[in-house]
Formats: structure tokens, C-alpha cells, sequence
């Protein structure tokens, strides 16, 4: 698969999906890869992703996280974690985490399917209810989920260019 422009300009956060359906192994093996290619500071690749695709914990998950209500929908999440016994710089365990993110989500667009990216870091509250949920060990620190499901929305390609927002050489 070529990855092109078209496909970043086009991704776009979805939130409505058709009732749930199973996705295969290997599609979702592929989006965890995807994951696992980014790019990680000193390259640590801290990352740690735990798979939900029973429905009775994405019921759970669309009542407890504040903004997904989505997931009762979803036909699965990943949950991103920084595992700070790899690397306890929490600096960078997010920016590694979050380019895992992006990887995921566009790895989801171009199979077709639609996804959205939930925060859980740094509320402290979603933090807790992820630890709880799922039992994550002291080291491991829940970042980011992401829905995913068959997409019963479709948006226009995003144009968020601001030349406002560029500098050349200098401020």
C-alpha cells in the first residue's frame, strides 16, 4: 500500500459507525504495526497497546470516558500506553505515544474504515479509569484510545492551512 498526501488530507475524525462488525486479525495486526513503525525518541519504542474488541468492555468504555459514547458502536479500541520501564521520560513517552496514534489512525482511514482518537492523558480521572479497567501495572501509563468501526459518516478532506501560522527562518 502507498501511503500518499490524499491520504493525511482525507482522514478525518469519525465518530458514527453502522452497528458493530468484527474486524479480522491481521487487519487489526496491520494497524498495530503501523503503530510500532513510528518514530520513538531514541528510538525506545515505548509503547505497549492493549486491543479491546469485546463488546462488554466497549460498552463499559463508551459509559466511563466523557467523549465516547461512539465506542457503543465501535467494533473495536486501542489503547495507546507509554511503559515507563522502557523509558520514564514522560515527555517523550507522549510524543511517542501520540505519533503511534497518528500511525494507527491513518493505517485505519486507508483500510477503509473510520476512527477517532480519544484522550485519556493527562486526565487523571481516565488515566485511573483505564488502570482500573484494564489492571495496567504501576509502569504503564494509558495515553490515548482510539474507536474504531465501519464509518457511517463521511466528511470532506480537512484544509487547516493557516499561513498565519508559518515562519520562515525566523519568528
Amino acid at each position: 500500500m502507498k501511503v500518499n498526501s490524499e491520504l493525511i488530507f482525507r482522514r478525518r475524525s469519525i465518530r458514527k459507525y453502522t452497528q458493530r462488525q468484527i474486524i479480522d486479525e491481521a487487519t487489526i495486526l496491520h494497524f498495530l504495526n503501523a503503530g510500532m513503525c513510528a518514530p520513538s525518541a531514541r528510538n525506545k519504542q515505548p509503547w505497549q497497546f492493549i486491543v479491546v474488541n469485546d463488546p462488554a468492555i466497549l460498552d463499559i468504555l463508551s459509559e466511563r470516558h466523557p467523549y465516547g459514547k461512539m465506542l457503543k458502536e465501535a467494533s473495536l479500541a486501542i489503547l495507546i500506553c507509554g511503559d515507563k520501564g522502557i523509558d520514564d521520560n514522560e515527555s517523550y513517552l507522549l510524543q511517542n505515544c501520540a505519533a503511534a496514534t497518528q500511525n494507527i489512525l491513518l493505517a485505519v482511514h486507508a483500510e477503509g474504515l473510520g476512527a477517532v482518537w480519544l484522550g485519556i492523558h493527562p486526565r487523571e480521572e481516565r488515566m485511573h479509569m483505564c488502570r482500573e479497567l484494564f489492571s495496567l501495572p504501576e509502569c504503564i501509563m494509558p495515553v490515548a484510545l482510539i474507536s474504531i468501526g465501519i464509518p457511517d459518516e463521511e466528511k470532506s478532506p480537512n484544509n487547516n492551512y493557516e499561513q498565519s501560522k508559518v515562519h520562515w527562518n525566523k519568528w
